[in-house]
């Protein structure tokens, strides 16, 4: 299949925006976009749209991209609504792609976008619940807690017991933090590794005008944080927040045609899903091998990465099933500084979705035109300099067996 590049991308300041509509973000990001493309919105001969809970949260189903497109001035053309989990947008970008490469198409927008900031957090949390097998919801809820019972009470708890509790929290800090418990007891990993990548994440937002934090933080700080689930803290999580992430794909031809100033390729956009049943090789690591195989590339080609980390449990499990490092040691990798800006492999310098905040169906393009700006030299002070490879991994969801969804996309300048 024809490679696709990437001519223009955009996106809004993730944050709590409690006096703008998704319509006022989109319309700020899919003009970035297309002001970076040098191309006018008449020139799209189709939008992708990413957005997985707006139905559950304001209740604008089944045209959620026609609606936000249409108050801009964009109609008219083919508009596709994706909703897929945490991955929409990058299942999004992989439709895209794949009209564009076939030639259906020679220039499209794929937006990903999410207001889930509401006064009411108990609205919020259905569209996290949502991401789960509802019918078992009540049994999975009560063996996270017995789970993290049994946690605390083996580490003595009462250091734990009395520390200040986050409060309400989404169903899914449940998930990594029984995955960042049973790393720790398998493989050793530590409370202090997750608080190093966390900081290490902080770190990077500093620098990133576009993230939600913008404060750094020592490690230090990170433990001493509010306790969400064990061994997660509050600064070890992704906030709940708005966000708009839009990106104009094309043909290499079309590129060239219009003269497009800054040409990213588009190696490989793979998309899959957790397997039934036993099988040797995590999810992440059976999507990533595709991946690096349509992109002619290996892990060790990788300048830098962004991974879906709504929890620094996140960052080490993909470390390591993107092969950036053995298994077990993606507490260790982190904690050593390797992937921190101007390590071996920096992950996140965005600041990941523990920083950069996760409006979840927007994530998975922001990944994108971050890598983006780092690949045409426009990251500002986080840039990865010289890099000329770059990953976006997302997950979504969750079954019996693992992730509802995963992509993996690599992009070369």
């Amino acid at each position: 299949m024809m490679n696709v590049t990437m001519i223009g991308g955009g996106m809004t300041k993730f944050g709590k925006h409690k006096d703008r509509n998704l319509k006022s973000m989109v319309a700020e990001a899919v003009g970035l976009a297309l002001e970076d493309a040098g191309i006018d919105k008449e020139a799209l001969q189709a939008a992708y749209v990413g957005n997985a809970s707006q139905g559950v949260l304001q209740g604008q189903e089944s045209i959620r991209g026609q609606v936000v497109l249409h108050e801009m001035g964009i109609g008219g053309l083919p508009i596709i609504n994706v909703e897929n989990a945490c991955a929409s947008s990058a299942t999004a970008l992989n439709g895209a792609m794949a009209m564009v490469a076939l030639g259906e198409y020679d220039v499209a927008l794929v937006l990903g976008m999410e207001k889930m900031y509401f006064e009411d957090r108990a609205k919020v949390m259905p569209a996290f619940t949502g991401c789960m097998d509802v019918e078992v919801l009540e049994q999975t809820m009560k063996r996270f807690k017995e789970s993290e019972e049994k946690a605390l009470a083996a580490q003595g708890g009462a250091e734990g017991q009395n520390k200040q509790k986050s409060g309400q929290r989404t169903v899914f800090m449940d998930v990594y933090a029984l995955s960042a418990r049973a790393h720790m007891e398998k493989y050793g990993s530590t409370q202090r590794q997750l608080a190093a990548i966390a900081a290490k994440n902080h770190y990077h937002s500093s620098f990133n005008p576009y993230a939600q934090y913008q404060q750094n933080y020592t490690i230090d700080e990170v433990l001493a944080s509010p306790d969400v689930a064990y061994p997660l803290t509050r600064l070890m999580c992704s906030p709940i927040g708005d966000g708009v992430a839009a990106a104009i794909v094309c043909s290499p031809a079309y590129a060239k045609k219009i003269g497009a100033k800054n040409r990213v390729e588009i190696s490989s956009c793979v998309l899959g899903s957790a397997q039934v049943g036993p099988h040797e090789e995590s999810n992440l690591t059976r999507i990533a091998r595709i991946a690096y195989e349509k992109a002619g590339i290996g892990p060790g080609d990788v300048d830098l990465a962004e991974v879906h980390d709504a929890t620094a449990m996140g960052e080490i499990s993909s470390s390591e099933s993107l092969l950036f490092c053995p298994e077990g040691e993606g507490g260790a990798f982190g904690e050593a500084g390797h992937s921190t800006l101007g390590g071996k492999l920096p992950i996140n310098v965005s600041g990941g979705l523990e920083c950069q905040g996760h409006p979840i169906g927007a994530t998975g393009i922001r990944q994108v035109v971050e890598l983006y700006w780092h690949l045409s030299d426009r990251a500002g002070k986080r840039q990865v300099q010289g890099a000329k490879v770059g990953l976006a991994q997302n997950a979504g969801g969750t079954t019996s067996s693992g992730e509802g969804a995963l992509s993996v996309t690599i992009m070369k300048r």
